[in-house]
């Protein structure tokens, strides 16, 4: 058995026989990982996973409307992601008549269809290693503004002659704090429609409650369609518009999983910091973290108790309150992992050893002073994370937190302009103004702000001069005031910011009650001295050469930058947890609906059960979906390295065959975006057998099974 290296915590990759580390561009895979795979079971090559000349496995993973993944199941544009990815779609299309949160969705052919108002997906199509180009272009005597202009310019340049004028969106971005390049290249489809979706008792089955939670029973998934034009290009939305047809599609499994299958998953994993310094993850720990919690929370609290008492505003702010709960109960999981595993410790371990070797005579000059800079810049910057989180709770939180702002300097604009840009900017305030209007509910974000405006005050210490001095008026209690300001405010009424169109002042915007609350936040958000800039600046270049130090101290380390939203493949295997009392499965790397049908609370916002499931699950109608043990298999657990943005993604077998859909990781091991955790990391999924389950026997959409390739 080979050890694990001494750099795992530094995404430094080894060998284990308990995980796979690593979320691996597909560019590399023959060079860095394809004999590894294929020693563990895979049965393809690199070249039919990812190839630029022929159709492969890339070719079926899309990015899912900016944030999520999704995977390609028919020749016809039929895609599956995560239902909590699709929910602020699910959440717009739905209304108090028909409530598609609560009651599900199933379009029984293309015309039945719905379109959300914006909903992408994202192809990606090639990328390539322009690191010696732009690094070519500068040196360490450069001062970081000099040094970003030029890799700006050259940027730019790379972008527009991949973009093949104008066809493709093409992004280069920077891997190793900006020790490597790649561009990419993407397509982009924007005509995507809903096909269908299980309720909310199925889909965000167990809530809050058991987010990051395992054991697990959610059918967390939902179906969309992608349409292009007769050509099969990229268009927008027209009653013209056909199904994709698509280049490669993923053919779906009903043969299972079990313990120890090698499987892999590709995906968009957003942000992970693992080459995050030791200092920075007790910022964190310490003070930003616990201040985003807190904020949040209060933001949720003000929401929920609307929410609760009209299924209207249910409806509207359901996405926005999941949001904001996502991430307070990350950000917390994060908070008692990083501290339980006493992570700035072990990497203040392995800063000792580069600091040692920085300070050899070779290395003193280029690497000497990095952890001292490091260090200091987060002992300078701690206060300012805490309110920095504060702020941005409030901001997430609350939609007047920024919108007054947002549109009160357009608005300014609009007031100042001559009659002719008047005609060309009012069309694009009035669309701006009906679609942040339509769904506000007022008396929530009364509370929401005036709560969330209590806290800050009382809690992020240098905070805004204008809320400081209202806070000194009202002995911070923000109520009075904040309703006070929507009662005397035009940006609490769409007539009166309509009325304002036809009659603009640019001083009533400048008076304006919530305009000077909203503004004087979203300035000090905003705010940026000359003397954090060249604190910054100086932080940066050190980070840059921390990590290059660590790549030179450990040259024939094999390595994968961060995760920053490029498409990312991450192989492991079907893998349990230690017993669990709770789970009735025989092995802890399944659930059962036996087991989702034993957490039933009747009438409760998470545990909830439709009539029609338990009545499927009592006469044990599984069709062909039911495990050859007789069990209806719901969720199960494998141990590739996946983070925020791989929701949705597709879990692959051997053969390449679709087996599940990555929803979720599991808390013990919510220090996953700092450091891998070999022994606890877990990926939850939900069984594609289960998907197809609730799809056939309990919606009795067989128009969608029969467009699926099944493999029996």
């Amino acid at each position: 058995m080979k050890k694990l290296i001494a750099l795992l915590t530094f995404c430094v990759v080894g060998f284990s026989a308990m995980a796979d580390e690593g979320m691996w561009f597909l560019m590399h895979l023959k060079r860095l990982n394809e004999a590894d795979m294929q020693k563990k079971g895979l049965k393809l090559t690199a070249e039919e996973i990812y190839s630029i000349n022929n159709s492969s496995l890339k070719d079926a993973i899309v990015q899912f409307n900016g944030g999520c993944t999704a995977e390609i199941v028919s020749g016809k544009g039929l895609v599956f992601t995560n239902h909590h990815c699709g929910y602020g779609a699910i959440a717009e299309l739905s209304t108090k008549e028909h409530d598609y949160l609560k009651d599900g969705f199933w379009a029984k052919n293309f015309s039945q269809e719905l379109k959300p108002k914006s909903l992408y997906v994202r192809f990606f199509v090639r990328m390539d290693d322009v690191s010696k180009r732009i690094l070519s272009l500068v040196n360490d005597k450069m001062s970081e503004k000099e040094r970003n202009t030029i890799i700006q310019q050259e940027i730019a340049k790379i972008e527009k002659e991949n973009s093949e004028n104008g066809k493709y969106i093409v992004n280069v971005r920077s891997f190793y704090n900006g020790n490597e390049f790649y561009y990419f290249v993407y397509e982009d489809y924007t005509d995507v429609r809903l096909v269908g979706t299980p309720p909310n008792s199925i889909g965000k089955f167990g809530g809050d409650t058991d987010n990051w939670e395992w054991p697990r029973h959610t059918g967390d998934f939902a179906i969309f369609r992608i349409y292009a034009d007769k050509n099969g290009n990229p268009a927008p939305y027209s009653k013209e518009n056909v199904p994709l047809k698509t280049k490669y599609y993923l053919p779906i499994s009903l043969k299972g999983v079990k313990e120890g299958d090698f499987s892999m998953i590709l995906g968009y994993p957003g942000r992970t910091n693992r080459w995050m310094p030791a200092a920075g993850i007790d910022q964190n720990v310490n003070f930003a973290y616990p201040a985003w919690v807190e904020a949040s929370k209060t933001g949720m609290d003000a929401m929920k108790k609307h929410m609760d008492k009209d299924q209207s505003v249910n409806i509207n702010y359901a996405s926005k309150y999941s949001g904001v709960a996502n991430y307070w109960k990350n950000r917390q999981g994060m908070i008692d992992a990083l501290t339980k595993h006493k992570t700035s410790a072990s990497k203040r371990k392995t800063e000792d050893k580069l600091n040692k070797w920085a300070n050899k005579k070779e290395n003193k000059e280029q690497y000497g002073d990095v952890i001292k800079t490091i260090n200091e810049y987060y002992d300078a910057t701690n206060l300012k994370a805490r309110h920095d989180n504060y702020l941005t709770g409030l901001v997430r939180s609350s939609t007047f937190g920024s919108l007054p702002a947002t549109l009160g300097n357009a608005l300014k604009q609009y007031a100042e302009a001559n009659e002719a840009k008047r005609s060309e900017l009012k069309p694009r305030l009035e669309t701006f103004i009906a679609d942040n209007y339509e769904k506000l509910y007022l008396p929530l974000e009364v509370d929401v702000l005036a709560d969330e405006l209590n806290l800050y005050s009382t809690k992020a210490g240098q905070i805004a001069p204008y809320i400081a001095e209202l806070a000194k008026q009202n002995n911070n209690t923000f109520g009075p005031t904040v309703q006070n300001a929507f009662d005397n405010s035009i940006f609490a009424s769409k007539n009166k910011l309509e009325a304002f169109l036809t009659n603009p002042n640019a001083e009533q915007i400048d008076e304006d009650p919530l305009y000077k609350i909203s503004s004087s936040l979203m300035n000090k958000y905003r705010e940026r001295t000359a003397e954090q800039d060249l604190a910054e600046e100086k932080f940066q270049a050190a980070h840059r050469k921390y990590i290059a130090g660590f790549l030179a101290m450990n040259p024939n380390g094999k390595y994968y930058p961060d995760a920053n939203s490029t498409l990312r493949l991450t192989y492991g295997k079907v893998r349990a947890l230690p017993k669990d009392a709770r789970n009735d499965a025989k092995i802890n790397n399944y659930t059962t609906l036996d087991g989702t049908i034993a957490k039933y609370k009747p009438n409760d916002d998470e545990f909830d059960i439709s009539p029609r499931l338990i009545e499927l699950n009592e006469k044990k109608d599984y069709g062909r979906y039911a495990d050859k043990n007789g069990y209806m298999p719901v969720n199960f657990l494998s141990d590739q390295d996946i983070t925020g943005g791989n929701s949705g993604s597709p879990v692959l077998n051997a053969k390449g065959e679709l087996v599940g859909i990555a929803f979720d990781g599991n808390i013990e091991a919510m220090a996953g975006d700092v450091i891998f955790d070999p022994k606890l990391q877990r990926t939850i999924s939900v069984d594609i057998r289960y998907v197809l389950f609730i799809i056939d026997k309990f919606a009795g959409a067989q128009n969608i099974i029969d467009e699926l390739t099944i493999v029996e």
